[in-house]
């Protein structure tokens, strides 16, 4: 929990970031920071050392991206849900989840920390093949864990800590 905590941090996600990244520009325009990485370290070909401009710019924007939109009118989205269903996800310590939606949340991590395995043997061997796959995997994964975490949000959404998040 003090690592998730540790990230929220620094990533600025206290209540008004996470209201912002609430915004389903936010949460969509975040799937290009994989892809983004991935042609950042591949630059290496191209640039050499200077590869690490693309991958230190590309850092910066997956750190500000969730505070460039403002909170959304409405959080009835799909998008807006899944947030707000990490949020509920990070809080469980506090505010336990039914053992269910504990045991997805978990079983999806470790799916999206298998797509590392062949996204960084493709990194690291320039092969187009196994960067593909571990992208894929770790998207979809991100997918499925983000639908989950909406279904956790709507499971939730009565407890009195999250009411009044819906709007």
């Amino acid at each position: 929990m003090k690592l998730i905590e540790g990230m929220q941090s620094a990533m600025g996600l206290d209540r008004t970031g996470w209201a912002r990244h609430a915004n389903p520009w936010s949460v969509y325009t975040r799937y290009s920071v994989l892809p983004l990485f991935v042609l950042a370290v591949w630059s290496r070909d191209w640039l050499g050392w200077g590869a690490l401009i693309p991958v230190i710019l590309v850092v910066i924007w997956a750190r500000v991206n969730p505070h460039l939109f403002p909170p959304p009118a409405s959080t009835r989205s799909w998008a807006s849900r899944a947030v707000m269903g990490e949020r509920v996800w990070i809080n469980r310590a506090r505010v336990p989840i039914p053992q269910a939606h504990a045991k997805w949340a978990l079983g999806l991590s470790v799916l999206n920390g298998c797509g590392l395995i062949p996204l960084t043997y493709g990194l690291i061997a320039k092969d187009a093949g196994w960067t593909a796959c571990g992208m894929a995997i770790i998207l979809i994964g991100k997918s499925w864990f983000l639908d989950r975490m909406t279904r956790l949000f709507d499971d939730m959404s009565d407890h009195d800590t999250y009411r009044d998040w819906l709007k």
